[in-house]
């Protein structure tokens, strides 16, 4: 809903401007389709030519966030852009986020026509889904490539650095999160379909090398979601023969999204999107 009405709002402010301001290309503004039944299984379309590119949005598992302007950035260079919302924790445990981006996935196939494989963006929690999407079974032959900020590709290890003495208040809201989205807690006696659960949730527990898509990695040195979660993947892939690995650190406390806005970072990201489309 927040993005029919965002593109309604852009529609007037068009209809209404000047004869100049008329003339001026039109920024692209977004289509709503379901890709499913459930009310958040739907993905917002911005563009419609170029190599297609699926936007993951964070929020704790458990909220949406607006991506819609990036979205209209990457559509404005050239990508056909998929803005996709899942179910929540509020609406279901795990595995329902990743079956929800695996079908999105093969929705945008299907409106691509060929069985065209998208790229993939995700930030933080939506990261970890992007990742999931790029590793589970084998992810190379669902999409080209994933780019991942500061994702959570551990939800086992934010669980425990959220209990950690001194810990900020945005891990501990994450150990949170991650306990919502697992629907149970990895202690001591935790049953096997919990322990399961847990395993699923870790990315590094699907690496599988030549099988898994290539993968971009961005963290910032003061990020809550720290970079070892990255780098535990990264390994992961790389002992199982994965190659095509980039990992990134840069400066400040940015987080997800905000990622995007450090000196040179969209740029470098669209590049790397354009050299695996």
């Amino acid at each position: 809903m927040r993005r029919t009405l965002l593109s309604v709002a852009l529609c007037g402010a068009l209809l209404s401007s000047s004869a100049a301001a008329q003339a001026a290309p039109e920024p692209p503004h977004g289509q709503l389709f379901r890709y499913g039944t459930h009310p958040r299984q739907n993905i917002t379309v911005y563009g419609d030519s170029g190599p297609p590119l699926v936007i993951v949005h964070g929020g704790y598992w458990s909220k949406d966030t607006d991506w819609s302007g990036w979205a209209r950035w990457f559509a404005a260079r050239g990508f056909t852009v998929y803005d996709t919302d899942y179910r929540l924790t509020s609406d279901a445990v795990w595995p329902a986020q990743r079956d929800d981006v695996l079908a999105a996935l093969r929705w945008v196939r299907l409106r691509e026509g060929g069985g065209r494989r998208p790229l993939v963006l995700g930030s933080s929690a939506g990261g970890h889904l992007a990742l999931q999407a790029g590793a589970y079974g084998a992810g190379r032959a669902r999409v080209l490539g994933v780019v991942a900020l500061s994702p959570v590709a551990s939800p086992y290890r934010a669980w425990r650095d959220g209990a950690r003495p001194g810990a900020s208040v945005e891990r501990r809201a994450l150990r949170r999160a991650a306990e919502r989205l697992a629907g149970c807690v990895p202690e001591r006696g935790a049953g096997r379909v919990c322990r399961a659960r847990w395993d699923d949730l870790s990315v590094a527990s699907h690496a599988s090398g030549a099988n898994d898509a290539p993968l971009l990695l961005v963290h910032s040195t003061g990020d809550f979601v720290p970079r070892a979660h990255s780098a535990e993947l990264a390994s992961a892939e790389r002992g199982a023969g994965l190659t095509d690995i980039t990992l990134r650190t840069v400066s400040g406390p940015a987080h997800g999204g905000p990622l995007l806005r450090a000196p040179g970072m969209a740029q470098s990201i669209l590049r790397w999107l354009r050299a695996h489309r």
